[in-house]
């Protein structure tokens, strides 16, 4: 990898270990994902204050943690949006670049760490999945001219019918195939889901040969999340993106403090939650 982007890397990883908070859920256009983050200038400062290794957001909530003077985490900001996590199944699927002329200029001007984008596979759906593969080659172009770190996001979507629309599978035989695409086309960091097998996740880590952080989903019950990011950690994940189950839990600070422990200090699940437990 050239210098530039290894510069950016080392402002996001923190020996070699991230948490990356996501509260980029606004972009889903779904009023479920807002649950937890309707004072998104509150949700930011504390955020903030609890220290995680980064803040995933768009464009236009980028300004909340880059004006904030002094210290702060790493910015990670959403490069695509799309239709695809909304609770109504769409006629038309997409996925297209916030700027298709200037793929990542809003992230230079943010002075991101990274850019993020998806990579859906979605059954029944090619014409996503080549915007999905258009849109990531547009940005690899722009982030091999300045030195931008690219986060893939490969994404096995459920089939019409089988859970909550568009839901994400955790079945290893599909994502190992989809995170080696992302890494042929040119990630430096892959956002992949758990697998159903949580020690099967070493498969992923292996298809890949570049840091692979853990994408958490919905919201869990919070001992058997800490208990499952443990046993990724264990696995070779280099660190967790988490949303909903940091900002939807009552003390999201706590979660943080807890989440961190795991990542950077190799604690275990029943550690975590009592760090989390404590005063």
């Amino acid at each position: 990898m050239p210098t530039t982007p290894k510069v950016r890397l080392h402002r996001l990883f923190n020996h070699d270990k991230c948490l990356d908070v996501a509260i980029d859920h606004g972009i889903a256009n779904e009023p479920d994902f807002l649950v937890g983050l309707e004072d998104i200038r509150g949700v930011m400062k504390s955020l903030i204050a609890a220290g995680p290794d980064a803040i995933q957001v768009n464009f236009g909530q980028a300004d909340l943690l880059q004006q904030t003077p002094g210290p702060k985490p790493a910015l990670v900001m959403r490069a695509d949006v799309g239709n695809a996590y909304n609770a109504t199944r769409h006629r038309e699927i997409w996925a297209v670049l916030h700027n298709s002329e200037a793929p990542i200029l809003a992230a230079l001007q943010m002075d991101a760490a990274a850019v993020v984008v998806n990579l859906y596979q979605i059954p029944d759906e090619p014409g996503i999945f080549r915007q999905c593969i258009e849109n990531i080659s547009r940005l690899r172009h722009a982030c091999d001219r300045y030195g931008m770190p690219l986060m893939i996001e490969p994404l096995v979507m459920a089939p019409a019918g089988q859970g909550a629309a568009y839901g994400s599978l955790g079945d290893v035989g599909q994502i190992v195939p989809l995170v080696r695409l992302a890494r042929e086309l040119g990630a430096d960091i892959i956002k992949a889901d758990p697998t159903d097998e949580v020690d099967e996740f070493y498969r992923v880590v292996e298809a890949v040969r570049c840091p692979t952080l853990v994408r958490g989903g919905g919201k869990g019950e919070l001992a058997d999340v800490l208990v499952k990011t443990a046993a990724l950690m264990a696995q070779g994940a280099a660190g967790m993106v988490y949303g909903r189950n940091v900002y939807q839990h009552a003390n999201p600070s706590r979660v943080v403090r807890a989440l961190m422990a795991i990542i950077h200090q190799g604690a275990s699940g029943q550690q975590a939650l009592a760090i989390y437990q404590q005063d």
